[in-house]
């Protein structure tokens, strides 16, 4: 199997990034290695030496996607036997055209702790911890989105995700099967029903997730998974709550979608 290589003096998130998205238009199986921090040329070669190995061994040079800022180490891991895709070499000079000025390189920049998003992404973090699955309903006052939807529906995920990756934070709010008999938004979910986005999922999924965790339970069966699917979709309709079946979707699109539909500002940046 050919090996892939995402390597930077930084954390190797954007070569990983760049490279998988390429990658995934190709429909063949690649060996993945991601290598952060090489910061010195000793780590260097000895990078250099792994990427040799690892195109003896699969008869096939490997293809290297970095985003060196460090010039002496990025000739060295340019001098090994793989095929290079340098992402900042291809983009910075048509950019400086463009900008008018001279890019100025710094190791860490792209993902460090002084980056302006850091702050909210960790506050959005602890509130997304301190309001998982309706644990706590007394300050939705300070969410951007509060997530409902039936257990096992993708709310948790999403929430963490939209935490991490954008600073927004993000309560969840599940709806039980006690809550079945007459479902309805509770009192202190409706004062902020402009804030509510609601997550559904196939009923044949949702019963294979929760036969995962509770194997021949009610709560796992196709006939109470149906319900409640079933249950939700009205309320969410009667109560013009926009929302989306999260069936086929990863959390990273899932997030997307939210992001989208509701025009939730992002601190990525």
């Amino acid at each position: 199997m050919r090996a892939a290589f995402y390597i930077s003096d930084g954390t190797a998130i954007t070569s990983e990034v760049f490279g998988h998205a390429l990658l995934s238009l190709f429909p063949t199986d690649f060996e993945h290695f991601t290598i952060p921090f090489v910061e010195c040329v000793e780590k260097a070669n000895e990078v250099k030496k792994q990427i040799n190995r690892e195109s003896k061994r699969s008869g096939e040079p490997a293809l290297v996607f970095h985003t060196f800022v460090n010039h002496e180490i990025r000739e060295i891991i340019d001098s090994c036997d793989g095929i290079i895709y340098n992402f900042l070499e291809h983009f910075v000079s048509p950019l400086e055209k463009q900008l008018g000025i001279k890019a100025k390189p710094k190791a860490h920049r792209t993902h460090s702790i002084h980056e302006n998003s850091y702050d909210y992404r960790i506050d959005a973090v602890n509130y997304a911890l301190a309001n998982d699955d309706g644990s706590n309903v007394s300050n939705y006052e300070h969410a951007d989105v509060i997530l409902v939807g039936v257990s096992r529906s993708g709310k948790t995920p999403s929430s963490l995700y939209l935490a991490l990756q954008y600073g927004i934070k993000a309560a969840n709010y599940p709806f039980t099967d006690d809550d079945m008999d007459e479902l309805k938004l509770p009192v202190f979910l409706k004062k902020h029903k402009k804030k509510l986005f609601g997550l559904t999922i196939d009923a044949q999924r949702l019963m294979d997730i929760r036969d995962g965790r509770m194997s021949n339970s009610k709560y796992a069966s196709a006939r109470q998974c149906r319900m409640e699917v079933r249950e939700v979709e009205k309320l969410y309709k009667k109560e013009k709550i926009p929302f989306l079946n999260t069936t086929k979707f990863s959390v990273e699109e899932i997030t997307a979608k939210i992001l989208s539909e509701t025009g939730l500002q992002r601190y990525k940046y």
